[in-house]
């Protein structure tokens, strides 16, 4: 799976499960939780998506906000995960 498609499939889910509003710009660089638009519940329910998805295991050592804050840095995440 390409890294746009992994990147598209997380901002989905992230804007309609995560932050319900389908309305929503979420930028690739855009702190998602330091800005207030997750928190550490919705960091947990991604982990879990990600293991479903894209069956990419990521530790709780990892679902933090300084290595997860970001499209850029999920989506490179994930990616690293597949290869």
């Amino acid at each position: 799976m390409d890294e746009q498609t992994v990147r598209e499939k997380l901002r989905a889910f992230i804007v309609t499960e995560l932050i319900r509003d389908n309305d929503y710009t979420l930028t690739d660089d855009e702190g998602i939780i330091s800005n207030g638009l997750m928190d550490s519940f919705s960091l947990a329910e991604l982990g879990v998506y990600v293991e479903e998805e894209f069956d990419v295991y990521i530790p709780d050592a990892d679902l933090t906000v300084s290595k997860m804050d970001t499209l850029n840095q999920m989506t490179a995440r994930v990616m690293r995960g597949l290869g």
